[in-house]
This record gives structure tokens, C-alpha cells and sequence, in this order.
């Protein structure tokens, strides 16, 4: 082979696995934002059931995974996230989880048994559901970082949706089937994103 076409070769190669060095890179941050997502929602999740949170704290707890989810949701738009944009993440996640250790040590207690606390209960065992499909299609490709983008605005929408349900302390049967309706959406939607060709 031509000494030029055999460099030329080389230097095709190499800076595809570099590329592909960057693009695991990019989506391993990500995967790492959408895993605290999932870690966040369980302890909320695992706040009602014992009681250490009352349904108006864990509705309020929503409000700021809310706020999360949209800063994810415009930070990925692009398809990945800077830098700087991963520290502002990190420190919005960082404050919305010493809110949680706040309020579920601040001798509030709710009652678990209460049918509006396991309503919430099981809206929030849905997000901790949805946000791990979510973060199982980013570590494995199967979501790109603008799909991932959207997804992420869903789940803001479904958190403040809970939010308005529980911030008077009480969720009612109506207010939960809405939940559950963008849930059941939302679900499908996350199914054919994950199963539409495109990879991250």
C-alpha cells in the first residue's frame, strides 16, 4: 500500500476511536446524572413508606426533582453536557438532596397507611421505574442525548403534576389517575425511543 494512503489509514482510525473514546465519555455522564435521578427518587419514595416524610414534604421534594429534570432537559439538548453544565447539575442535585435528608429528619412524620400517602407512594415507585429505563437506555446507547432531553422534560412535567397533587397534604383519586395517565404516556414514550434505531 502507498506510504500516504497506509498514514491516511492510520490517522482514519485513530481518530475514530477517539471519537468513540468522547461519545462513551459524553454518555457516561450523563448515565451518571440520570442514575442520581433514580437514587433521589427512591429515598423519596422510601421517605413515605416510613414515614419520615409527610405527602406535602415528598410533593415539595418533587417540585425540586422537577427543577432538576428541566436543567437536564435543556442541557441536553445539544446531545451532551459541558463542562460547566454538568457542575451546575451536580450542584442543583447536591442541594435537592440535602433537601431530602432535611425533611426526612426534621420530625414531620406522615402517615404511610393513609390512602393519599400510598397514592404518592406508588406515583413515586413510577418515576423511580421510569427514570431507571431512562438511565438504562443511556448507559447502554440505546438513548441519545437529545432523546434522553426530552424524556427528562416528561418526567419534570409528571414531578410538578405530583407536586400540585400533594402540596395541600392530600392526594385524591382524581388527581392521581392525571398522574397516572401522563405516566402511562410517558412510559410508551420511553419504550419507542429506546427501540428506535437511533443509538448514543
Amino acid at each position: 500500500m502507498n506510504p500516504f494512503y497506509s498514514r491516511l489509514l492510520v490517522a482514519s482510525i485513530v481518530a475514530g476511536i477517539g471519537l468513540g473514546g468522547a461519545m462513551a465519555a459524553a454518555a457516561q455522564t450523563t448515565a451518571s446524572t440520570t442514575q442520581r435521578d433514580v437514587n433521589q427518587q427512591r429515598r423519596i419514595e422510601q421517605g413515605l413508606k416510613s414515614g419520615q416524610l409527610s405527602t406535602a414534604e415528598a410533593a415539595r421534594l418533587e417540585q425540586g426533582q422537577a427543577h432538576v429534570d428541566r436543567m437536564q432537559q435543556r442541557d441536553l439538548r445539544d446531545g451532551s453536557l459541558s463542562t460547566s453544565e454538568q457542575a451546575r447539575l451536580q450542584t442543583a442535585q447536591n442541594r435537592q438532596s440535602k433537601a431530602i435528608a432535611v425533611d426526612k429528619h426534621n420530625g414531620v412524620e406522615g402517615d404511610p397507611d393513609s390512602r393519599s400517602s400510598q397514592r404518592l407512594q406508588h406515583d413515586v415507585a413510577r418515576n423511580v421505574h421510569q427514570q431507571t429505563r431512562i438511565n438504562h437506555g443511556v448507559a447502554s446507547g440505546a438513548l441519545t442525548g437529545r432523546e434522553t432531553a426530552g424524556l427528562e422534560g416528561r418526567e419534570a412535567h409528571v414531578d410538578h403534576a405530583e407536586h400540585l397533587a400533594g402540596r395541600d397534604g392530600h392526594v385524591g383519586p382524581r388527581e392521581q389517575r392525571h398522574i397516572q395517565h401522563t405516566d402511562n404516556r410517558d412510559s410508551r414514550r420511553i419504550f419507542r425511543k429506546k427501540h428506535n434505531g437511533r443509538v448514543g
